[in-house]
């Protein structure tokens, strides 16, 4: 089963040392993963200061600069795995760096070949 994990933090809660060690951690869990067959792909993302939000409301884009809702934690950053049940995906999500100062979502992926049939 596919998952993704969401990672959410508040952004100023990290150090530029902290962000560094977090990244080696993270890559080495993404190593044994991938060793293992079940990391699929993982990427941290640039600061919300960077984000633009596209919306359409009645046939109109609507294209807002930086963050689109005001929260404490920000997504800082994702991983798609795949594994054999959500508590297997629990265990590895306990493991990330950033589960300690935020929270890690963990959501199913639909299988698309699944998705189409129902269309």
């Amino acid at each position: 089963m596919k998952y993704m994990l969401l990672i959410y933090g508040a952004e100023e809660t990290w150090t530029e040392e902290e962000r560094k060690e977090c990244m080696i951690e993270s890559m080495g869990i993404c190593d044994e993963l991938e060793a293992e067959g079940k990391w699929i792909a993982s990427s941290p993302l640039h600061s919300v200061t960077t984000a633009t939000s596209v919306r359409l409301r009645e046939g109109k884009r609507q294209i807002t600069d930086g963050p689109f809702a005001e929260t404490t934690e920000q997504l800082g950053g994702y991983y798609i795995i795949d594994v054999e049940n959500l508590d297997e995906a629990i265990a590895i999500a306990s493991r990330l760096p950033p589960a300690k100062k935020g929270t890690v979502e963990i959501r199913p992926l639909f299988p698309l070949p699944e998705l189409a049939e129902k269309n």
